[in-house]
C-alpha cells in the first residue's frame, strides 16, 4: 500500500511527446509515476526508453494500459492505483488527438485552414479530448480526495480560448462559470456536432478550421473552472504547453518537448494552497 511520504501520479497518453517528458520531469522530482498508453506494446517501449535515462532503477515509473475513451480501461487503472498506492496525488490529463487529417500537413509550411476534418474525426476528437479527460477525472476523484494535496493538470491549448469560439450562444454558456454544469457543456458540444453534420458551421458562427479541436479544448477549459469552483481542496489548472514539436503536428512545432513539458510539470508540482481554476499559456497566467 502507499507510503505517506511518497507522491503518486498518473499521466495519460504518456508513451511519447509531452506526456513522456512529463513522466520524466515528475520522476526526476521523486514522484512515483504511472506511465499510460492505449497500446501496451508502445507503453512498454516507452518504459525501455526510460531505462536508458535511469528512471527505472529507482522504481519510480510503472506502466499501465489506458484508453481514455474506454470506461473499462479507466476503471482498471483506478483499481490498480487503489490497490498499489491507496490514493492519487497528481493526475495529468495529456491524452489527446488533433481531430484532422495529418496527411494534409506537408512541412515546412502548413495552411491550417486547409486541414480537412470529417464528422467522424470531429466526433472522435471531442470524445477523446473532452469526455476522455472528464471521465478519467471523475473516476479518480475519490482517490484524489484521499491526498493531502491533490493536483489535476489538464493539458489544453490557446486554440480553445473563448475568443476563438465565435458562436455567441456557446461563448456565453461556456463563459458563465457560476451557472455552468456538465449538461450545459454537453449541450454546446451536441449543438456543434449537429451543425457540423449539417455543414452549417460557418452560418452558425462556429470556428471553421481546427473547429472540433478548438471546441474540445474550450470544453476542457470550462470543465476545469467548474471543478475548481466545486472542489475547493483541489488544485486544478489547465495549461497550453505551446506549439511543441510532436507527432500531433508532424513535428512542425517551434518548441522542444522538454520546453513544452516543463510548464506541465511546474503545475503538477504546485504545493497545497496554490492557485486553482486558471488557464496558463506555458508559464504565464492567461485568460479563458
Amino acid at each position: 500500500m502507499g507510503n505517506a511520504k511518497e507522491r503518486y501520479a498518473v499521466v495519460t497518453g504518456s508513451n511519447k511527446g509531452i506526456g513522456l517528458e512529463t513522466v520524466k520531469g515528475l520522476a526526476s522530482n521523486g514522484v512515483k509515476v504511472i506511465l499510460t498508453a492505449r497500446n501496451e506494446k508502445r507503453g512498454l517501449q516507452a518504459i525501455e526508453k526510460l531505462k536508458e535515462f535511469g528512471f527505472w532503477d529507482n522504481n519510480l515509473v510503472v506502466f499501465h494500459q489506458l484508453d481514455v475513451t474506454d470506461p473499462y480501461s479507466i476503471a482498471s487503472l483506478v483499481e490498480f492505483v487503489k490497490n498499489q498506492f491507496g490514493r492519487l496525488d497528481i493526475l495529468v490529463n495529456n491524452a489527446g488527438i488533433n481531430g484532422f487529417n495529418t496527411d494534409d500537413m506537408v512541412a515546412p509550411i502548413i495552411n491550417w485552414r486547409e486541414l480537412t476534418q470529417t464528422y467522424e474525426m470531429a466526433e472522435k476528437c471531442i470524445i477523446t479530448n473532452y469526455y476522455g479527460a472528464k471521465e478519467t477525472i471523475e473516476a479518480f476523484l475519490p482517490l484524489l480526495q484521499l491526498s493531502d494535496s491533490p493536483v489535476i493538470v489538464n493539458v489544453s491549448s490557446t486554440a480553445g480560448q473563448l475568443k476563438h469560439i465565435s458562436n455567441d450562444w456557446a461563448h456565453s454558456v461556456l463563459d458563465d462559470t457560476e451557472n455552468l454544469n456538465e449538461e450545459l457543456i454537453d449541450k454546446v458540444l451536441k449543438e456543434f456536432m449537429k451543425d457540423f453534420k449539417q455543414g452549417s458551421l460557418e452560418n452558425k458562427g462556429w470556428p471553421i478550421f481546427l473547429s472540433a479541436y478548438k471546441l474540445s479544448k474550450a470544453a476542457v477549459n470550462s470543465y476545469t473552472r467548474l471543478l475548481a469552483y466545486r472542489h475547493k481542496n483541489l488544485c486544478i489548472n489547465c495549461v497550453c504547453p505551446g506549439f511543441v514539436k510532436t507527432d500531433m503536428n508532424r513535428n512542425t512545432g517551434k518548441l522542444s518537448v522538454e520546453n513544452g513539458a516543463a510548464s506541465v510539470v511546474r503545475l503538477a508540482l504546485l504545493p497545497s494552497g496554490s492557485p486553482s481554476g486558471h488557464f496558463f499559456a506555458r508559464h504565464d497566467l492567461s485568460t479563458f
